[in-house]
């Protein structure tokens, strides 16, 4: 099989050939289809994350078809699935038994730790895969594994006294949640970088109340706000931007240091909430919603071969959506 592997840090993906795996014990072997590009990616190739196996196959927003199943798995060949950023928990730690899996000590992510997307095959562990709604094609569905769940997940912890929400970095999570947020009576304030009209525009076309550049305050105070960029800079600015009891929510599982900043902004019991990978229920949760938005996914194709090229278009935010590695089927 093909295979896009990060063989060093910093160093470009290498297009190699390799023996199609196969599944042990509980997992199953899939054929890709697509395979999202995720900032995560690129936080991996620049050795932002600690730990990084080498080499890698990164890739963690997956659809593909069930090929083989290892024993205790029996899903039907050629059943169509979705495998997210979180590939495994032990399921006996004090986080796994308080429904915090995404907190395991254990834990395993998928393109970081667990061979991932950017290849023809992959083998995923069965428990951690999700059925895909058909009224999605397999390039649509791959940005709701990681954008889209992140989304929910970052969504959710905003709670639920929620009516102005700021959205800080208006990329593929954040185009797809804004959809949801919209969909539940919320209005949306969103924040690009300078000058970044394009990302304005789109904001404003898929209901935006207000688009600016993060620098700007919003017109009004924000009940609470998500930060998808990985930018430490925009939690004060975000603080600044809610109200009092307002959350700010950072969605990224890397983010550039946060400066120093005053306590008054932080006081008034602001909060700020970090979210950590996902849970399956969180992916249960979403999938079943978004085909009732519906949620759509604004994105760009390129082959399995162009990886790299994907990765520095997003880099240099020149990305509208999500960008999809879809294989040839």
């Amino acid at each position: 099989m093909k295979a896009m592997v990060l063989e060093a840090i910093g160093q470009p993906l290498k297009l190699t050939e390799l023996p199609i795996p196969d599944p042990g014990p509980g997992q199953v072997l899939l054929k890709v289809e697509a395979c999202a590009v995720c900032r995560t990616d690129l936080h991996l190739v620049d050795g932002e994350l600690p730990k990084t196996r080498l080499p890698i196959i990164p890739g963690h927003e997956i659809i593909g078809r069930v090929v083989q199943c290892g024993s205790g798995v029996e899903f039907p060949a050629n059943t169509r699935l979705g495998v997210p950023w979180l590939g495994y928990s032990c399921g006996k730690c004090e986080y796994c038994l308080r429904g915090e899996e995404n907190l395991c000590d254990q834990a395993q992510f998928t393109g970081y730790h667990i061979n991932g997307g950017y290849a023809e095959y992959t083998i995923a562990d069965a428990r951690y895969c999700f059925p895909i709604d058909p009224a999605y094609t397999s390039a649509e569905a791959a940005p709701l594994m990681c954008a889209g769940l992140i989304g929910y997940r970052s969504l959710r912890l905003c709670g639920d006294n929620v009516t102005r929400l700021g959205i800080f970095g208006f990329g593929a999570a954040a185009h797809l949640i804004s959809q949801v947020a919209i969909w539940k009576g919320l209005e949306i304030y969103a924040f690009t970088r300078a000058g970044d009209t394009q990302a304005q525009t789109f904001a404003k076309q898929l209901g935006a109340t207000w688009a600016g550049d993060s620098e700007t305050s919003p017109p009004v105070q924000l009940d609470a706000a998500i930060i998808f960029a990985p930018v430490g800079t925009l939690v004060p600015a975000a603080l600044r931007s809610v109200r009092k009891g307002g959350v700010v929510v950072c969605g990224g599982i890397h983010m550039s240091d946060i400066p120093a900043f005053p306590y008054q902004i932080l006081w008034g019991e602001r909060r700020i909430q970090s979210v950590a990978n996902l849970t399956r229920r969180d992916g249960n949760e979403f999938l079943k919603l978004a085909p009732q938005v519906p949620v759509h996914a604004k994105i760009e194709h390129f082959p399995l071969s162009s990886a790299n090229q994907a990765l520095e278009r997003l880099r240099h935010g020149q990305l509208v959506g999500a960008a999809v590695l879809v294989m040839n089927t």
